[in-house]
């Protein structure tokens, strides 16, 4: 009989267990979303993960990690979600472990409900192709939720001009100088998107002070006011592109303040972030979409050339 022995994340020296963890299921999977010990580094480092708490760790008689579990916690507001993120290795995905591993979710999840005195909901993500996965999933009292789109754009066809409305400009984002004003700008462009919750200024400063972090694709409207409107937010991630062997960046936010929307502001955004993309080396762009988006995302990326290369499925409980 299989011996497991679960104990919470004891930091650095586990760094490149997990590592290991997450490429060896990417190899099978083959969802291109392996990582690198430094990018762990960086994503257990935000602000708002609880180090001691949200990361679990599964280990075999041999002490060979088997089981990584990693939640994602909202800050409070009307509720609280927890995303969760499961990988067991391949060669022992036939012992049940996920569920131990959503059972310990569910109860960290109980933990916050009762300090927060706030309802609480989990999320398990995966991609409409994952049928063992989904089994699971559904097995445990998940419900389909939202679908997303991951669409791509060939940088090598022609991007066309952005076409600013008049009196607006766009510059570059100047670090934590403007932290405040573009948090402020964010949560209000995306107060009425399924799921919203507010980003922190701490987390934010923690992101814009990651190594992969460019301001030259951090791109800001400004009004004729002088406040910010939008902005177009790409990311580029080398490690990622050593693994796969390409020269892809990604849309990673979009965002236009309620009261600019319809001008064309979105789309000349958009071009903007693609022109920069390009001018970096890039030959493809990325972005990620909520199917149902109220403000008409899809359309808006349709019509620049972007093309759905794959579906996820948020459960939600």
């Amino acid at each position: 009989m299989l011996t497991l022995t679960k104990r919470a994340y004891n930091g650095e020296a586990d760094l490149n267990a997990i590592a290991n963890l997450i490429n060896a299921c990417d190899a099978v999977d083959k969802l291109e979303e392996g990582t690198t010990v430094a990018e762990l580094q960086t994503e257990f480092s935000t602000p708002s993960i609880n180090q001691a708490r949200d990361l679990q760790l599964w280990s075999n008689g041999d002490g060979e990690l088997i089981g990584f579990g990693f939640l994602w916690i909202t800050e409070p507001s009307e509720v609280i979600d927890g995303f969760l993120s499961i990988y067991v290795h391949p060669s022992h995905r036939h012992i049940n472990l996920e569920s131990e591993i959503i059972a310990w979710a569910e109860g960290r999840m109980g933990e916050v409900q009762r300090l927060q005195q706030i309802p609480v909901r989990l999320g398990l993500g995966t991609r409409d192709t994952q049928c063992d996965r989904i089994k699971i999933i559904e097995n445990h009292g998940f419900h389909p939720t939202r679908y997303f789109f991951t669409m791509e754009r060939n940088l090598q066809q022609a991007i066309p001009q952005p076409q600013l409305p008049e009196g607006f400009s766009i510059r570059q984002m100047n670090g934590e100088a403007d932290a405040q004003a573009w948090v402020e700008m964010f949560n209000n462009s995306f107060i009425d998107h399924w799921n919203h919750h507010d980003l922190t200024i701490e987390n934010f400063i923690h992101h814009i002070n990651e190594p992969c972090y460019r301001p030259d694709l951090d791109l800001i409207a400004i009004a004729p006011n002088g406040t910010f409107a939008a902005t177009c937010h790409c990311y580029i991630f080398p490690e990622d592109n050593i693994r796969t062997g390409r020269r892809e960046g990604w849309i990673g936010v979009l965002a236009t303040i309620r009261n600019y929307r319809r001008i064309g502001l979105g789309k000349a955004m958009l071009l903007s972030g693609l022109h920069q993309l390009k001018s970096a080396g890039m030959n493809t762009a990325r972005l990620g979409v909520d199917a149902d988006n109220p403000s008409g995302a899809l359309g808006l990326y349709q019509s620049v050339g972007f093309d759905k290369i794959y579906t996820s499925i948020m459960y939600m409980k």
